[in-house]
């Protein structure tokens, strides 16, 4: 099959850079990875790893740990002292 379509992202530049110096580690490029990708979702016709969204409970949560919130312990026994017995 040629190759014969252009894929572009736009991404920041320090993601590119740390994920194009793994790729050459693992001696791909940016263009392997994403032929390698698209192959895998158009054959299996699903991403080849899990995406999953938050419920709400959960994202309250993350927001809440965003901006300041929530507690932290330096002991996990002070964690447990925190919930009713």
């Amino acid at each position: 099959m040629k190759a014969n379509a252009i894929v572009r992202a736009r991404i920041p530049a320090e993601t590119k850079d740390k994920a194009l110096a793994v790729l050459e580690k693992m001696g791909l490029t940016a263009s392997d990875l994403i032929r390698l990708t698209f192959l895998r979702v158009a054959e299996e016709e699903r991403l080849p790893f899990a995406v999953e969204v938050p419920n709400k409970t959960t994202r309250e949560a993350l927001d809440e740990v965003e901006t300041g919130g929530g507690h932290s312990f330096q002991e996990l026994d002070d964690l447990f002292q925190q919930f009713p017995q």
